[in-house]
């Protein structure tokens, strides 16, 4: 159960969740109801086709205007079907990881619903429903296209930024370049907004070493991550032991992409060979 209940209780033909208070209007309720066809109808923008898939739709709140709302769909299978009977469904931990960085003062695009369709014990569909932020695009674009001030403004900035969230005690499993957006407001200032919120975890407080080690999935380039590192930590001098745990743990990371990729395409080329 949820520590704190956010939203409102939803309950739809075959779905159950909980729905922002803001979109509890019938004809929103009604809009979403039918949330496994919401990315297979009315031509959606389909964000992301893989293990997950994410599309865009528009859905009219009754009294408020249409309005774009981000449709995250989990694909329950294998072992994560197991799992379901012990664990939170990722739609429910995308809804908790939102609201916790709203808790803490972190954007996100606003949470607005999730959703869980189980057979017995077992999920068999979840869906996270989001807000959509239009003007904003992922941090790995901006790493290798900025250079001289700018770039160290950005990860300035960024540093200040995932400092401050690690303070308020949030540690996100996944960030990486494309789980961080960022725009730039009317004054020229960097406004970071982390999404992926189901690998969001709260602690009370997250050690340094640890910290250090979240950041190393972050394609800062090579010869700013000192730097970044240094602003990171508050430090004009940057202990050896924080660049060496900083080095290792980013190398180690690299191999193990390195392997998987290799696994992968292996798997690929045989898969070619069999047909």
């Amino acid at each position: 159960m949820l520590k704190k209940k956010y939203g409102v209780e939803l309950a739809v033909p075959s779905f159950r969740g909980r729905l922002e208070a803001d979109y509890q209007s019938p004809g929103f309720v009604r809009e979403i109801s039918d949330c496994h066809n919401l990315l297979n109808k009315s031509s959606p923008e389909i964000l992301h086709e893989g293990r997950n898939r994410i599309g865009v739709v528009r859905i009219s709140g009754g009294d408020k205007e249409a309005e774009e709302i981000v449709v995250k769909e989990f694909r329950t299978r294998g072992i994560n079907k197991i799992k379901s009977i012990v664990l939170h469904s990722k739609a429910y931990k995308a809804w908790r990881g939102s609201n916790q960085l709203k808790d803490c003062g972190i954007k996100t695009p606003v949470p607005v619903a999730f959703l869980e369709k189980k057979h017995g014990l077992f999920l068999e569909q979840s869906f996270f429903l989001s807000g959509m932020v239009r003007g904003i695009e992922e941090i790995r674009h901006l790493f290798p296209s900025l250079s001289g001030d700018e770039l160290r403004l950005l990860l300035k900035e960024l540093a200040r930024f995932l400092l401050y969230s690690h303070q308020q005690g949030i540690l996100h499993r996944d960030l990486s370049d494309g789980n961080i957006l960022v725009r730039k407001d009317a004054q020229g200032k960097y406004i970071f907004y982390l999404i992926d919120t189901n690998r969001i975890r709260k602690k009370k407080r997250i050690r340094v070493l640890s910290r250090v080690k979240n950041l190393i999935r972050l394609g800062v380039p090579p010869a700013s991550q000192r730097e970044f590192l240094m602003r990171y930590l508050g430090k004009e001098r940057l202990n050896n032991l924080f660049w060496f745990w900083y080095k290792l743990n980013k190398k180690t990371y690299s191999g193990f992409i390195w392997l998987k990729k290799k696994l992968w395409l292996k798997k690929i080329s045989e898969k070619l060979k069999i047909q």
